[in-house]
């Protein structure tokens, strides 16, 4: 009983973390993500493609209306760009913008 106990207080913050994450991105590695962002300069790009800060190229109103669009424009700039994400890759970077910039439910 021992056991049950100690391992339950950790399910309940899995739980939580989870309801936090759409399910679309349910497993998806958000410092992976994050990683992946840094390491291939993603915000240099965008700055280079829209200019200011970069920021602007994050219009929930534009092109990227839902979850969907969000993982598909992550892909194309994986394909263009030839960064050879794994499909979880391309995800987890998905899940850090819509948490940072998106927030689609």
């Amino acid at each position: 009983m021992k056991h049950l106990l100690l391992a339950f207080p950790g399910w309940l913050v899995t739980a939580a973390l989870a309801q936090d994450v759409p399910a679309l991105y349910q497993g998806a590695d958000l410092k992976l993500g994050e990683k992946l962002i840094a390491e291939n300069q993603c915000d240099a790009c965008h700055i280079r493609n829209v200019g200011g800060d970069g920021n602007a190229i994050y219009r929930p109103a534009g092109r990227v209306s839902s979850l969907g669009l969000l993982r598909g424009q992550v892909e194309a700039c994986n394909t263009t760009l030839n960064l050879a994400f794994f499909p979880e890759e391309v995800n987890s970077v998905a899940a850090v913008l819509n948490r940072d910039h998106y927030r689609f439910k």
